[in-house]
């Protein structure tokens, strides 16, 4: 096997953890959804137009996913205490746990195939886990919002 059908090999297991811990959260909200939820969740009450811009969305398009997220309670709407014609769009707690589930049950699978390996095994592996992200760089949060990262 080469270098590269290693790392490819790689890829896919990552890829596969990602997907088990995303798979039960999409019956609840879209992929979509989820990325508006990862956002607020990493940075914050943010302004709608900012927002529509990190998701690379027409903002009046957005406005009908913002609509759907605060109906089922996952974010709410409040006018910006530094202009009225601004509004901030935060996370609810509810939208927050989900968020977070989802993170934990990624970690929860990290730390199961880390334990599985051999102890003498890991810490090289774990090495190398850190030379190829540093390799790869640091990914833009556009990169990772797709997946709901």
């Amino acid at each position: 096997m080469t270098d590269l059908d290693s790392a490819l090999r790689a890829t896919r297991a990552l890829l596969a953890i990602v997907a088990r811990s995303l798979a039960p959260v999409l019956e609840e909200v879209t992929l979509p959804q989820f990325r508006v939820l990862v956002l607020l969740e990493t940075r914050g009450p943010t302004r709608v137009g900012k927002l529509a811009e990190q998701l690379d969305v027409v903002q009046s398009t957005f406005s009908r996913v913002l609509d759907r997220l605060e109906a089922a309670g996952w974010v709410s709407r409040a006018a910006s205490s530094d202009s009225r014609r601004e509004v901030l769009v935060s996370i609810s707690p509810r939208g927050s746990r989900l968020v977070q589930d989802v993170s934990a049950k990624r970690q929860a699978e990290l730390d199961r195939v880390l334990d599985a390996v051999p102890a003498d095994e890991r810490s090289r592996i774990v090495d190398a886990l850190g030379a190829f992200a540093d390799a790869a760089g640091e990914p833009a949060a556009s990169e990772l919002l797709v997946l709901g990262m």
